[in-house]
């Protein structure tokens, strides 16, 4: 993070004290930058401060908790999802079992499917399976259990289980929190379990993020960074993670789209 940054989240952060809100395009002129500025800023924030619903809030405050609006995700980055899914693309071959996660972030993935003949998609996501399920040659096995509207995903005891008895090539993971210290995390608990059984299971384990998830930290923890083989994602943020992990030797390769 940058002196001006650091100066602008200082100034957000004292506007927020008071324990309100703030609308996106109102911190934007406070600080006198752009909002995609301010995004990024509170992507580098290390989560103190938190972005939902087009408001600015203190992560901490007791009033206030992140939700997840899959209506608003679906929008919500488009263009990038579209860049990082052609790359993550690239890694799947003819044949391949892959583990395609919940959320919005990997629906431009499903449809470059199309391009192959041969697949099998495993997920606990409906959005993911109704898009599968139009998809000639691509074998569905969706799994099932308690259905969570606010996800289009279903939870139960026996997901984690199932997806361990399957043989996966590659799983596609998604989340709403990357940090490289507190891990990677998502919204709703329910999905740790099949998440990390993806983990454990998959040849191949890809998190497809963009940079606004990058540095935030969300409820449910389901992973470590070096859980993975495979990050990617984009911005400034993502360059500034690709040259950490670089430094450090070690852990996932990091690609921008």
């Amino acid at each position: 993070m940058n002196g001006r940054s650091a100066m602008r989240l200082a100034r957000l952060q004292e506007a927020l004290a008071g324990g309100g809100t703030m609308r996106l395009a109102e911190a934007a002129r406070l600080c006198g930058v752009s909002e995609m500025t301010i995004r990024r800023d509170v992507a580098a924030s290390d989560g103190a401060i938190t972005l939902f619903g087009g408001r600015l809030v203190m992560a901490d405050h007791p009033r206030f908790a992140p939700v997840y609006d899959l209506d608003e995700q679906k929008v919500s980055h488009y263009p990038a999802k579209c860049r990082l899914c052609e790359r993550a693309a690239a890694f799947i071959e003819e044949g391949d079992t892959l583990f395609i996660d919940c959320g919005t972030t990997l629906m431009p993935l499903v449809e470059s499917l199309t391009a192959h003949r041969e697949l099998t998609v495993v997920t606990y996501a409906l959005n993911v399976a109704n898009a599968v399920s139009m998809l000639p040659g691509v074998r569905l096995v969706l799994l099932g259990g308690l259905y969570h509207g606010s996800s289009q995903s279903f939870g139960g005891d026996r997901l984690a289980e199932a997806i361990r008895r399957l043989g996966i090539n590659r799983a596609f993971l998604s989340a709403a929190g990357v940090h490289e210290q507190k891990g990677v995390s998502c919204f709703h608990f329910h999905e740790v379990a099949p998440k990390q059984a993806a983990i454990a299971t998959a040849g191949q384990r890809l998190l497809v993020a963009d940079e606004s998830k990058l540095g935030m930290i969300r409820p449910a923890r389901f992973a470590g960074i070096d859980d993975f083989d495979v990050v990617i994602t984009d911005g400034e943020a993502g360059r500034r993670l690709q040259q950490a992990r670089q430094a450090a030797g070690g852990g996932p390769e990091v690609l921008l789209a």
